[in-house]
């Protein structure tokens, strides 16, 4: 989305610059409030009457003034307003003096975590599954931020009014809301596991990059409207509901003792046949069709049991 936010045009002035101006005319100012004050003692009424006049707006003015010092630290920013018209982001780090009237905000540019609780969401197959995220985001557009979303209504309602923390805590709020909401979206797109037979699909367990890549994309598109930047997005819980992770599990189980079992049968009847063509090419002992079959029977007995085979010596008749 095109950014609608732009520099700072007004005047600008060197904060230290201003600071000893305001000093010395505060100085000033009370200087003549005190002389106004004697000459009215000494009954120069008309003289003192205009000086205490001209020393008291003078001291007002000053008092304005002081409003228009700001001081910024890296990676801040204030939006100014003209009477509540955008008059720009200012984002230079220092002290600065600009026009007091402008109405300022400060905004911070760091980055932020979010470390989203699990929630329950269902897979493609209908699966309960848990699943969370951490995100780590920051402001990239302050006048979306602030004026594309009503940030500023949701940081007054607050205790402490709308200063940069409630601000920062009201995006905090959109910004989870919104990554619950494509967290959801794409953990219905995928199934959990491909234990359905599906060879060669993205899964939420399989598929960890390309899932992260699609959530950081989906959290772009939501955060954009609020001038947010999303740095980095990723799936740090992933585990089935509670209700059905007992029943997953000895399914789990059970694939994984089919696949040894296989593994197992493969490596026995290999190593029955090498035993066979070993004993047949060095004549040691001549079998046939019944004493192979019968030792076949015995070796893959001994080879694929769980329990260690118990010998059984033959003594003769």
């Amino acid at each position: 989305m095109e950014t609608k936010e732009y520099e700072f045009k007004g005047t600008v002035m060197n904060g230290f610059l201003m600071l000893f101006v305001n000093l010395a005319v505060l100085v000033l100012s009370v200087a003549l409030i005190v002389k106004s004050i004697i000459m009215l003692d000494a009954s120069d009424g008309s003289e003192g009457g205009w000086l205490l006049g001209g020393s008291v707006l003078l001291l007002i003015v000053n008092i304005i003034m002081w409003c228009g010092l700001m001081q910024l630290e890296p990676n801040e920013a204030r939006v100014t307003t003209w009477f509540g018209k955008y008059a720009g982001t200012f984002a230079k780090a220092g002290f600065y003096w600009i026009n007091p009237f402008y109405g300022t905000k400060r905004l911070s540019l760091r980055a932020r975590n979010l470390d989203a609780e699990p929630i329950k969401v269902n897979d493609k197959v209908g699966n309960p599954v848990m699943i969370g995220l951490v995100l780590v985001w920051k402001l990239k557009d302050t006048y979306k931020a602030l004026f594309e979303v009503d940030t500023q209504t949701m940081a007054t309602s607050q205790a402490q009014g709308a200063d940069v923390k409630s601000i920062m805590n009201a995006l905090e709020k959109f910004v989870r809301v919104q990554s619950d909401a494509a967290l959801r979206q794409v953990a219905g797109q995928y199934a959990y596991d491909d234990e359905d037979g599906s060879a060669g699909e993205l899964t939420l367990r399989s598929g960890s990059e390309d899932i992260n890549q699609l959530l950081e994309q989906k959290l772009d598109d939501r955060l954009a409207l609020a001038g947010i930047e999303v740095v980095e997005a990723r799936i740090n819980y992933l585990a089935y509901a509670p209700e059905i992770a007992a029943v997953m599990l000895r399914r789990q189980q059970a694939s994984a003792i089919i696949t040894a079992r296989e593994k197992i049968v493969d490596g026995a009847v290999s190593m029955v046949k090498m035993a066979l063509d070993k004993l047949s090419a060095e004549g040691v002992v001549e079998l046939d069709a019944d004493k192979k079959a019968a030792m076949v029977s015995n070796l893959l007995v001994v080879l694929c049991g769980d329990d260690s085979a118990q010998p059984v010596v033959n003594a003769g008749t």
